[in-house]
């Protein structure tokens, strides 16, 4: 089955990581990713601009407005999204638990439904 990982985290964070911890992040991420394609559960995984690039779109009575920004205001936000093709979701959970946001934020696991 496929999931849906969703990373969210406080930007804030970001703002006051030194070089060498930002660094041993994004290492950690690339031996998540590396550690999933071994695996063969993964199917995709990108990283977000900063939330501050966002627009939100509604429709309302035949008008369509956007917003700059996010619709809610949070103190996490979605920082990025892998695809993970995973036998089920204990395997999903035990990955999502490998993802180095879970350290400092949250990780959403999301089935997708198959058309």
């Amino acid at each position: 089955m496929r999931y849906m990982i969703l990373i969210y985290n406080d930007p804030s964070i970001y703002a006051t990581m030194s070089q060498a911890q930002g660094e041993a992040e994004f290492r950690a991420y690339m031996a998540f990713n590396a550690e999933a394609q071994k695996r063969g559960v993964m199917r995709e995984g990108v990283q977000l601009h900063p939330v501050t690039t966002a627009t939100t779109v509604r429709v309302r009575d035949g008008k369509t407005m956007t917003v700059d920004g996010p619709f809610a205001e949070t103190k996490e936000v979605l920082g990025g999204v892998y695809i993970l093709d995973c036998k089920d979701l204990d395997e999903a959970t035990a990955l999502a638990a490998m993802i180095p946001g879970a350290l400092n934020g949250s990780i959403e696991i999301r089935p997708i439904v198959e058309f």
